[in-house]
C-alpha cells in the first residue's frame, strides 16, 4: 500500500521557518524510487542538522548502496531545527524523509548514523515526531527497526533502551546482509513478529540486540557481568570489516547540497584505519586494520565524482591522508591529471612528520594556497609521549619553516587539553610552541604577516582504546587552564597579536565523556534531558550543561552512580566495562598494556611499518593490514562528454 507525502502538510509551514530549503529535497543525484516496488525500504538518519548531515559520508555511501538493490528503497532524514519542530507538532506533521517527504514512521528500518554521543537527544526527538515508541520494548511489527551505527554504536549502552540493534564497524556489506534477513522474514509472513526478526539479526554474530542482553550489577555499582538471556545469541557480538575498498567505490553519485553545508566539496575516502597508535583516538583504534584504495581506484571515484557533481574541490579523506604509501603518486597524478582545470585538491588531515613542501606544493598547485593545518595534540614533548603523538618541536618548526618559505603565511594547530597526567605547564608549552611558530615564519620569509591559530578541544576518554580506564580532567581544571594559556599567549603582544586562540569550555566535553562511556543506567539521564527540551547539544547556542547536571543528579543518584562516577574516576584493570562484550578487535589486555606505557611515557611505534605489536585485531578479524605501493601511476583521463565540469588537461589549455 503505497505511502502518501505529508509535504502537502508540510510546505505551507516552510515559510515560517529559517533555512526552509534544507526540508524540500531534490537534490542532485538524490534518489525516490517507488515505494509500491520496493520490498525493504530504509529511512536514513544522520542525528543532527541537514547542513552538517547531508555531507556525512557514511549516510551517503549507504544510501547508495541500498539504493543500488532493485527491490530495496533508502531515503535521509535529519533532525528538524526547534522552530519547525514546533509546528510539526502543532500542525500534526510527523518526522519526514527529504527525499520523498514520507512519514519515517512507515519504513522497514530506522538506520542512524552517530558520530557523536552528542546526537542522541535528536534521535529521541526523531522518534517521537515520527510517532515511534521511544522505548524500544513498546514497538510492535509494525514499527520501524531502529538500527545505530557510527562509531559511537561501539558503545550504545547509553541508547540500548531506544534502539532495537547496534552494528559495529562498517556498513556496506552489513546494511545489505540486514536487509536480506528482513526480506526473508517479510516474505515469510513475518513468523515470530519483531522478536524473531530480531533474533535472526542478532544470530548473524555481527548485529548487537541490546533486549537479548542482561547486565547485573555489584553493590557499588560496577558492571558484574553482560550474559545473552535466550539461546540463539552470541556472549560477544563482532565488528563489520571491510577490507577490499576497491569493491566498494562508493559513492559514485554524491549529493550536492541545496542548501550551505559545512564541507562544500566531493570527498574520496583513500584508505581506512589507521596504526600510529594515538591512544586518545577511538576511530583510529576502531578502525583498525588499514586499508589503502588503489591510486586507480581513487582516481576513478575523482573522477566520476566530479563528473557527476560539479565540485570544484576533492577531498582525500582518511584519518591521516599523508599516510597513504602513494600519496605522492596520487596527488601527482591528480594535480596533472586536473592542470588547468578549476579543481583543487585539499588533505583534510595531514600529521607533520607525513607533510612535505612537494605534497603541499602539488595540492596547491590550481593556485588556490589556503593554510595550511596540522595536530600536535599535546604542548610538551612530554605529553606527547603520554598519548603516543611521535611528534617533536623541531619536526613542527622546521615543517611550518619550509612551508613559510615556500610562500605559506597562515598555520593552524590543534590540541586537547585535559589528557590523562597532564599539568598546566603541559598546556602552557603550547603558547610557547606558537610563538616559537611566528618567530621561525618571521625568520625565514622576513614577513610579519605570518599567522598561528591554536584550536583546543577538551579530551574525552573513549571506548575500545587504551585511555577507557583514565579519569576525565573535570571542567574547572580545563578552563582554568585554558585562562592560563591565553594570558600566556597575550604576555607578549609583539607575537601574541599574530595568533589566534580558539577554544570550547570544559562542559559540553564532560557531558560527551558521560554518554561516551556510560553503561545502559545513563539512558534515563538521556531521555529526562530530552523531555526536558535537549536537543542538537553539539550546538553551543542549544546546549545546556546545567540541564545535563541536573538530569544525573536525579536519574543516577537514586542509584547509587553520580555524574563524577561515570567521567571523573578512574577505572580498575578487571572492571568489567559497558562495552566488553562487543569486540571491536582490540585485545583488552593490550589496551591495558598500552595505557601502562602512556603512563609510564613510553611511546608505541606504528606497526605498519614495524613488527607486529599483538593489538589482536588481525588475527581476530581474520584480516590483514592492507598497503601498497602498487609502483603503478595515475594515468590521464580521455576527454569526457561535453559540457563535464572535468576538462581533460590538453583541452583545458585550448
Amino acid at each position: 500500500m503505497s505511502v502518501e507525502s505529508v509535504f502537502p502538510a508540510l510546505e505551507p509551514l516552510l515559510p515560517r521557518v529559517s533555512k526552509p530549503v534544507q526540508y524540500v529535497g531534490g537534490e542532485l543525484n538524490a534518489t525516490v524510487k517507488d515505494w509500491d516496488a520496493a520490498a525493504v525500504r530504509w529511512a536514513l538518519m544522520y542525528p543532527d542538522a541537514y547542513e552538517v548531515g547531508l555531507p556525512n559520508q557514511g549516510v551517503m555511501i549507504l544510501y547508495e548502496v541500498l539504493n543500488e538493490q532493485p527491490d530495496v528503497l533508502a531515503e535521509r532524514t535529519y533532525a528538524v531545527w526547534p522552530d519547525l519542530e514546533a509546528l510539526m507538532r502543532e500542525h500534526g506533521v510527523p518526522q519526514f524523509t527529504v527525499d520523498g517527504h514520507r512519514p519515517v514512521g512507515e519504513f522497514d528500518l530506522f538506520g542512524v548514523s552517530f558520530a557523536t554521543e552528542l546526537g542522541y537527544t535528536n534521535m529521541l526527538n526523531a522518534l517521537d515526531l515520527a510517532g515511534i515508541p521511544v522505548h524500544a520494548a513498546d514497538r510492535t511489527e509494525d514499527h520501524p527497526i531502529v538500527v545505530a551505527g557510527g562509531h559511537a554504536a561501539f558503545n550504545p549502552e547509553p541508547v540500548a533502551a531506544f534502539v532495537d540493534a547496534a552494528v559495529l564497524g562498517d556498513g556496506e556489506e552489513a546494511v545489505l546482509e540486514i536487509t536480506d534477513i528482513v526480506r526473508r522474514w517479510k516474505a515469510e509472513g513475518r513468523p515470530g513478529g519483531r522478536d524473531e526478526v530480531l533474533t535472526r539479526l542478532a544470530e548473524t554474530g555481527g548485529v548487537y540486540v541490546p533486549r537479548f542482553y542482561d547486565v547485573e550489577y555489584l553493590p557499588d555499582g560496577r558492571i558484574q557481568r553482560v550474559v545473552p538471556n535466550r539461546e540463539r545469541v552470541p556472549y560477544r557480538v563482532f565488528k563489520r570489516t571491510t577490507m577490499d575498498l576497491d569493491a566498494w567505490p562508493y559513492p559514485k553519485q554524491p549529493l550536492v547540497p541545496l542548501a550551505e553545508s559545512v564541507h562544500e566539496r566531493m570527498s574520496v575516502e583513500i584508505f581506512r584505519g589507521c596504526t600510529r597508535g594515538c591512544r586518545f583516538c577511538q576511530a583510529g583504534m576502531i578502525t583498525r586494520p588499514v586499508r589503502e584504495r588503489s591510486i586507480e581506484g581513487i582516481g576513478a571515484m575523482v573522477q566520476r565524482g566530479l563528473e557527476a557533481t560539479g565540485f570544484e574541490e576533492v577531498g582525500l579523506l582518511s584519518l591521516s591522508s599523508a599516510d597513504h604509501s602513494e600519496i605522492a603518486e596520487v596527488t601527482k597524478g591528480l594535480a596533472d591529471r586536473y592542470e588547468g582545470t578549476n579543481t583543487s585538491l585539499s588533505l583534510p588531515s595531514t600529521r607533520v612528520d607525513a607533510f612535505n613542501i612537494d605534497l603541499a606544493n602539488e595540492l596547491s598547485r590550481n593556485g588556490r594556497r589556503s593554510g595550511l593545518t596540522f595536530a600536535p595534540e599535546g604542548g610538551s614533548e612530554r605529553i606527547r609521549r603520554v598519548i603516543n603523538k611521535m611528534v617533536s618541536e623541531e619536526d613542527l618548526i622546521r615543517t611550518v619553516s619550509a612551508a613559510f618559505k615556500a610562500g605559506w603565511r597562515q598555520v593552524k594547530l590543534y590540541f586537547m587539553c585535559g589528557l590523562p597526567t597532564e599539568t598546566d605547564d603541559d598546556v602552557l608549552q603550547i603558547a610557547e610552541m606558537a610563538k616559537n611558530v611566528i618567530r621561525a615564519g618571521r625568520e625565514v620569509s622576513g614577513r610579519k604577516d605570518i599567522r598561528c591559530t591554536i584550536s583546543i578541544g577538551g579530551f574525552v576518554p573513549k571506548p575500545h582504546t587504551p585511555f577507557q580506564w583514565a579519569p576525565q580532567c573535570d571542567p574547572d581544571t580545563v578552563d582554568d587552564r585554558l585562562r592560563k594559556l591565553r594570558e600566556a599567549v597575550n604576555s607578549d603582544r609583539a607575537l601574541g597579536r599574530n595568533i589566534g586562540m580558539r577554544y570550547h569550555d570544559g562542559k559540553p566535553s564532560l557531558v560527551e565523556g558521560l554518554l561516551s562511556r556510560g553503561d545502559r543506567r545513563i539512558g534515563h539521564v538521556i531521555e529526562r534531558v530530552w523531555r526536558e527540551g535537549g536537543r542538537f547539544d553539539g550546538w553551543s547556542e542549544h546546549f545546556s550543561y546545567q540541564r545535563w547536571v541536573d538530569a544525573a543528579a536525579a536519574e543516577l543518584e537514586p542509584l547509587g552512580v553520580d555524574l563524577a562516577w561515570f567521567t571523573t574516576r578512574e577505572r580498575e584493570e578487571l572492571e568489567v566495562l559497558p562495552w566488553d562484550h562487543l569486540d571491536s578487535g582490540l585485545d583488552k589486555e593490550w589496551l591495558w598494556a598500552d595505557w601502562q606505557d602512556a603512563l609510564d611515557e613510553r611511546e608505541q611505534d606504528d606497526c605498519r611499518w614495524t613488527p607486529c605489536f599483538d593489538c589482536g585485531v588481525c588475527p581476530a578479524m581474520g584480516t590483514d593490514i592492507e598497503v601498497g605501493p602498487s609502483g603503478r601511476a595515475l594515468l590521464p583521463i580521455s576527454p569526457v562528454g561535453k559540457g563535464s565540469p572535468v576538462l581533460n588537461p590538453a583541452l583545458a589549455k585550448r
